[in-house]
């Protein structure tokens, strides 16, 4: 359970959405709060919700949110980094003044009532003076290392990446809230303009870059992989034998849009293409995979280096592209 005085808590459960609203205060300049490095094993996956309607729209008038989203998910690109423990770090100095551990990770997947009231998960809050706090959410069961009224620096350690509470895939929950109402530190302010987004951040510079979708990983198997083996990072083969019953390239790929194309290709070892092949997203998919393949030939598939390559494309234009490539051997 929370570890806090009973009128913090009642201020935490009730808080405001993100408004125009004029920042009193020494705002805190925060740093990355995981350890990873985002483009690599880690990315962010939703922003804050400016919408004040039934509608969602993150801080560049885009779609990376959902209704109601009161922070920035920093998630993992595969599901193994729990096990690795990718460690959750304070992105400001403070003094904690909220913690939650021992609720099990992956609860709300198979039961998702029993977190009903405790939707953060495992988790860790931070006061930063001057009405400013930070919250952790999802943590890691087991793995906060911090205790409330304890001081922290930037930096300091607080748990790991894990999946308590009310989430389906791992990753960090981080709000920031002024006087109880939600800020986001990528428009402080509140004024999200669509056509030239706000430039002053509360990030220490440079700010996390914003990547409006793109493709997260891709690899190559003998027949179209399990979703959740997909995503749990050990889907890809880098060897097949010439004998494979066939030849499949997939991508994992986050914040697809209505219209988007997913385009999946591979070229053999003289350098022919062996196949090109693109699928329509009919609909908004927060994070999805698409796979594609040929079956083997009568004989055996010829001996190389197979190369695969998987892009999502918007209006005609590559938003990101993963490649990767397969070994085939006797």
């Amino acid at each position: 359970m929370w570890v806090l005085p009973r009128a913090r808590f009642v201020a935490l459960t009730v808080i405001g959405v993100c408004l125009a609203l004029p920042l009193r205060g020494e705002a805190p300049q925060l740093s990355l709060p995981i350890d990873c490095t985002l483009g690599e094993d880690c990315y962010i996956q939703n922003y804050v919700d400016h919408d004040p309607g039934p509608g969602y729209s993150d801080f560049t008038c885009a779609q990376l949110t959902y209704d109601g989203h009161k922070g920035t998910d920093f998630a993992l690109i595969t599901d193994d980094g729990l096990s690795e423990g990718v460690m959750v770090k304070a992105t400001s100095k403070g003094r904690v003044v909220g913690v939650r551990d021992g609720m099990a990770d992956g609860t709300f997947l198979n039961d998702p009532a029993s977190i009903e009231g405790r939707e953060c998960g495992n988790g860790v809050v931070i006061d930063h003076g001057e009405g400013w706090q930070t919250q952790y959410c999802h943590l890691k069961n087991g793995s906060v290392t911090v205790s409330s009224d304890e001081s922290v620096e930037t930096g300091t350690p607080l748990g790991q990446v894990g999946l308590s509470g009310k989430t389906e895939f791992p990753h960090l929950h981080l709000s920031l809230r002024h006087n109880e109402n939600v800020i986001d530190p990528f428009d402080p302010e509140g004024n999200q303009n669509c056509e030239e987004p706000s430039q002053r951040t509360l990030w220490h510079t440079p700010a996390p870059h914003y990547q409006p979708g793109g493709t997260l990983s891709a690899g190559f198997a003998d027949t179209v992989p399990d979703y959740d083996h997909v995503k749990s990072g050990r889907a890809n083969a880098e060897q097949l034998p010439a004998d494979a019953p066939a030849l499949v390239v997939w991508g994992l790929a986050f914040g697809g849009r209505a219209g988007d194309t997913v385009l999946l290709e591979i070229v053999a070892p003289d350098g022919s293409t062996l196949i090109t092949h693109t699928v329509d997203l009919e609909k908004p998919q927060a994070r999805f995979y698409r796979a594609a393949g040929k079956r083997r030939p009568d004989s055996a598939w010829p001996q190389g280096i197979y190369q695969g390559r998987v892009s999502l494309l918007r209006d005609e234009q590559r938003v990101s592209t993963q490649d990767t490539t397969v070994t085939i051997r006797e």
